[in-house]
């Protein structure tokens, strides 16, 4: 096993909804295309300043990874893969041993590294490599500099933002204990870009709720603590396995619509104040200049997509709260809209806002959406890369759904940027037809 670094318009209210939303949702069942859980290292080894990822893996994982970083030659992440040898998966030499011995260089050649995840891969899994036991070994050799845990990213069993929700859960133990005479605290889940972190933080602070503490933290040793007095209230849509484990130690949800455009960052917002006691004044006056230069900037580009039709392939499970966005703030139609799993409770609040004429989907059969998306002919689908070079040679255009997890999207400021990432690519369509 080696180590291998990797270089004018009035606001539209979102319906109020608790618990599952009955609506028929198509189950598909069948070959899919999606990246594996692996590739939400991308954006959480920037979040957390300290932790370092370690992929237990093939040279597969490791190229993927260097292709979806874009490393620049003089960078040095904090992730990198021990590749497992022909050696290892003959098992011919010991695993652990050799993670043992390849953990050791890291932490000897990396002593910034305060948070280390082992991350499992297929190739560790097919194997049945135990990291959790590897983990727990390792801690107790390297505490209390260092804190070793795992998760796994394998693509037989994920999409690649469940990586996160796996990484996330997985740091959930480990959160120190709220205590009992705590007051109420607000905390926000899933990873933002720390611009915007630090823009809701403010307006939190302007609307007087605090505490306010963000999972993941940027530094190891700041991880917010949890108890029955802990509020959650979701950033990101697909970390089903992280509000249970946070429910598991007593923290209760705010049930929300997600922060994307305008109107979904109010009601978000909204969720929060009534749920700590914001007087409506107090409200208003916060998020009215705000909300005003969101729905200025996200108008820019309504003309251009007003009455468009979308077509959703499932990808990131970003897709029902952007179908919502869509469809309330741009005017444009949703044909159908897929995602990889669907959690009815998390997204409650957004498929109430869908118009019940449109389709919604859960899981992946390629050859089937790939049918009903060419009958569709929408102006625009959103999908993965693999799918987007058949669509655009059938002359249908495309926006990668990759690109919505990876740019800032979240929150007021950025409701204009959500708006032109649907609008570039129709544009560039129509020049390139001229």
């Amino acid at each position: 096993m080696t180590l291998l670094h990797e270089k004018t318009r009035r606001a539209l209210p979102l319906p109020a909804s608790s618990g599952c939303v009955d609506r028929p949702v198509l189950k598909e069942r069948g070959q899919q295309e999606v990246f594996c859980g692996l590739t939400g290292i991308m954006w959480l080894h920037r979040k957390i300043q300290d932790a370092f990822f370690l992929i237990v893996g093939s040279r597969t994982c490791a190229h993927l990874m260097q292709s979806a970083a874009g490393v620049m030659i003089f960078a040095e992440p904090r992730f990198g893969t021990a590749i497992m040898e022909e050696r290892d998966l003959a098992g011919l030499a010991d695993m652990n041993d050799e993670l043992d011995s390849v953990v050791e260089k890291l932490l000897a050649r990396r002593p910034d590294i305060r948070l280390l995840f082992l991350v499992g891969s297929c190739p560790s899994e097919v194997i049945k490599l135990d990291l959790d036991r590897a983990a727990q070994r390792l801690s107790q050799i390297h505490s209390p500099q260092v804190r070793i845990l795992n998760y796994s990213g394998s693509g037989i069993e994920t999409t690649f933002t469940q990586g996160e929700d796996a990484c996330l859960a997985a740091l959930v133990p480990l959160l120190p204990p709220e205590p009992d005479s705590a007051p109420a605290a607000l905390m926000v889940v899933g990873a933002l870009a720390d611009v915007v972190e630090d823009q809701f933080g403010r307006l939190f602070d302007q609307l007087g709720i605090g505490p306010v503490r963000f999972l993941p933290a940027r530094l190891a040793d700041d991880m917010p603590p949890v108890g029955p007095n802990t509020l959650i209230l979701l950033a990101q849509p697909f970390l089903t396995d992280t509000v249970r484990a946070l429910e598991e130690r007593g923290a209760t949800l705010i049930q929300a619509p997600y922060p994307l455009g305008a109107d979904g960052t109010t009601a978000w917002l909204k969720a929060a104040a009534d749920a700590f006691n914001v007087d409506a004044e107090t409200f208003e006056t916060v998020t009215q200049a705000p909300r005003k230069r969101a729905e200025r900037a996200v108008g820019l580009h309504r003309e251009n997509l007003q009455g468009k039709r979308v077509f959703f392939f499932p990808d990131s499970q970003l897709e029902i709260p952007l179908a919502r966005f869509l469809g309330n703030e741009l005017g444009m139609s949703a044909l159908e809209v897929g995602t990889p799993y669907l959690d009815k409770r998390l997204m409650a609040h957004d498929i109430a806002a869908l118009p019940e004429e449109v389709t919604i989907s859960e899981g992946q059969h390629v050859d089937k959406q790939m049918d009903r998306c060419r009958a569709a002919r929408p102006d625009i689908a959103v999908c993965g890369l693999g799918l987007a070079n058949p669509l655009e040679v059938e002359g249908i255009t495309t926006k990668w759904s990759i690109e919505l997890v990876f740019t800032p999207i979240q929150g007021y400021e950025q409701a204009g940027d959500l708006a032109e990432l649907f609008a570039r690519p129709l544009n560039r369509r129509t020049r390139l037809e001229v």
